[in-house]
């Protein structure tokens, strides 16, 4: 999934980049792709997302640290303690100043 939203987003910067319709196609463009991000279903599909991926990294951490034992590094253990005690509270903010909303 992470694959074609990369090509879609190239794709629409390519034709962006390389459209000779001006700046009122830009607008146009730019207006949907907002009201696309604005989405109600486009917003809760990428906090299910989200949420899918913080449960999956949880059990895969699980899963490993089963059979490495210690050999976690501390910093990487405690990383994802953050991340699954995060996605059990209210939004916060990431490490690059982003919510999670």
């Amino acid at each position: 999934m992470r694959y074609r939203l990369t090509f879609v987003a190239g794709l629409a910067l390519g034709y962006v980049l390389g459209t000779r319709a001006g700046r009122e196609r830009y607008e146009q463009l730019k207006k949907s792709a907002r009201e696309f991000a604005q989405n109600p279903a486009v917003r809760n599909t990428v906090e299910s997302a989200t949420q899918q991926g913080r449960d999956v990294a949880g059990k895969a951490f699980h899963s490993v640290s089963e059979k490495v034992g210690d050999r976690v590094p501390d910093s990487v253990a405690d990383r994802v303690r953050s991340l699954r005690e995060r996605g059990q509270g209210a939004p916060a903010e990431d490490d690059w100043g982003t919510s999670n909303t």
